[in-house]
């Protein structure tokens, strides 16, 4: 499969849905979506079964936020869902909303400055029409840009993300599908190096199995970017398994690849025990979900770049640290 139909039609909707009035989302959702579609987005959204509350829980408020708002796109590929045993066809879309924030949104008080929502996107398409959508957007990035902070500290640095580094992340060509299998197989020998956390090599070594010693982790508000194995084993990998045990076994819903990109993303991927300090929370015993988007670059038989996108308002509200 080449995919272009499921390319053309999935972002002929996001043209269409980008340059719709606040008031008219819900017409371009129904004419786009199939009956029984559904929404999974970031706390508090959760999943949502209805195209008309998609339009009025999530994409009227925010268009009338983030005036003037528009869609900087910068990875889009397609490619056939392991989960399922490839049986259904995903589109993945990654980059920021950009708008101007005018009006109160998630409780934030407007700057009137430029700000930028990172999003990931995962679209099911089904029979010519969008059945199912997966879209995690970084709302305590938006706090940190509006200078109302969730989160007082990170160990590394949280910037607005650019694309792949080479430029070349809009695969809206044909694809060799040998290309797609070589960074799948790359994928799940990850997940199965550092999956489980019980590979038993020392962190650097595991990393370096499957990483480019220069990998770029772009993570999500919280934690941050950083750069290097040996900085993403310090700032975020290390302290992230220092501080929580028991962690269940990995699941995604989808699971695909196209070129060099690939990606997944689980309801939730996996849960642990939290047991040490983590954002800034003290570890409780208690037991968090995590919602994860991970979207890769492959360059040759390593990774060289991961885009990450967390559910932490659903981690904090799971652990009884948020209202529900």
């Amino acid at each position: 499969m080449d995919f272009q139909a499921e390319k053309s039609l999935v972002l002929n909707h996001y043209d269409a849905l980008d340059a719709a009035r606040a008031d008219d989302v819900a017409d371009v959702l129904s004419a786009a979506t199939s009956p029984g579609y559904v929404w999974r987005g970031c706390h508090p959204y959760g999943p949502i079964m209805d195209a008309e509350d998609v339009a009025s829980r999530f994409w009227r408020p925010l268009k009338r936020a983030l005036t003037s708002m528009t869609r900087r796109q910068t990875i889009f590929f397609a490619g056939l869902n392991e989960i399922d045993g490839f049986q259904s066809v995903w589109t993945c879309s990654m980059g920021h909303l950009m708008g101007l924030f005018d009006r109160p949104w998630q409780g934030m008080r407007p700057t009137g400055k430029l700000t930028f929502l990172r999003y990931a996107e995962f679209t099911r398409i089904e029979n010519g029409k969008i059945a199912e959508t997966a879209m995690f957007f970084d709302i305590p990035h938006v706090a940190r840009q509006a200078g109302q902070p969730i989160f007082a500290d990170q160990s590394a640095s949280h910037l607005v993300q650019p694309g792949p580094a080479p430029q070349d992340g809009l695969l809206t060509a044909p694809q060799d599908p040998a290309m797609g299998a070589a960074t799948l197989a790359l994928i799940n020998r990850m997940i199965g190096d550092l999956g489980t956390w019980t590979l038993g090599l020392p962190l650097e070594e595991e990393l370096a199995r499957t990483w480019r010693d220069d990998m770029l982790w772009w993570g999500p508000e919280g934690v941050g970017a950083t750069y290097t194995i040996e900085r993403y084993a310090k700032q975020h990998s290390a302290p992230f398994r220092a501080a929580f045990s028991d962690r269940s076994t990995t699941t995604h819903l989808c699971r695909i690849a196209e070129g060099n990109y690939g990606g997944f993303f689980g309801w939730p991927n996996f849960t642990a025990r939290q047991t040490g300090p983590f954002l800034g929370i003290a570890g409780t015993g208690q037991f968090r979900e995590f919602r994860v988007i991970d979207i890769y670059r492959r360059d040759g038989d390593r990774l060289a770049e991961n885009w990450v996108f967390i559910d932490f308002l659903h981690f904090l509200q799971a652990g009884g640290d948020l209202d529900p």
